[in-house]
């Protein structure tokens, strides 16, 4: 079995400007991976955080840094709260419709009234 951190000996200085940028992209690329993403390409690994750290080092992951990377979160961030709006929508129309389906049980009376008598 290949050791992983024999991986690093293949890590370029140019390609990163320091190590902890080489940690955060390999440990987001192995979330996506946890998450149910594909590899993106064969592997010689089978764990999902070597495998990241492989594609890392292989340059398939891209990254953006600086006001790019400000940019992208940004963006992710109304992506997300769009979802959230839109998912809210749903709930509701999905409780108009059961409280539609409910309420003919609730005014359907199952007994009959008995009938009110004058005394």
């Amino acid at each position: 079995m290949i050791d992983a951190l024999a991986l690093l000996s293949e890590y370029s200085y140019d390609q990163f400007d320091s190590r902890h940028r080489l940690c955060i992209v390999a440990s987001q690329r192995a979330k996506q991976l946890n998450q149910g993403a594909k590899p993106k390409g064969p592997s010689r690994f089978t764990k999902e955080t070597t495998v990241a750290l492989d594609e890392t080092l292989r340059g398939q992951v891209e990254f953006v840094i600086g006001k790019d990377a400000r940019l992208a979160a940004k963006e992710a961030k109304r992506g997300k709260e769009g979802e959230v709006e839109r998912m809210m929508m749903d709930v509701q129309e999905d409780a108009r419709e059961i409280k539609k389906e409910l309420s003919v049980y609730v005014d359907d009376p199952s007994v009959p009234k008995e009938p009110e008598s004058d005394e």
